[in-house]
């Protein structure tokens, strides 16, 4: 049965990874600082637009990896 203990875990943490993901999909435009740091750059050129949140996708990195990190480290592997 270890093989289905180790699996529900996986499932129980890929189903909580899901439900995040949809949270902040979901309240995306009301987090008032993602996409509007310092050291995202916006190029506006007439009728063209550009944006890439750089600095934005570097602390979300850094977030997830955190947070990887620590439910490798609860589930002791």
């Amino acid at each position: 049965m270890t093989g289905f203990d180790s699996l529900a875990k996986i499932l129980i943490i890929i189903g909580l990874f899901c439900v995040a993901a949809g949270l902040v999909l979901f309240f995306w435009q009301k987090i008032p600082f993602l996409g509007r740091l310092p050291g995202d750059i916006l190029i506006q050129k007439g009728n063209f637009n550009f944006f890439f949140p750089l600095v934005t996708c570097l602390l979300l990195s850094l977030i997830l990896t955190l947070i990887i990190n620590l439910v490798i480290r609860l589930l002791g592997r």
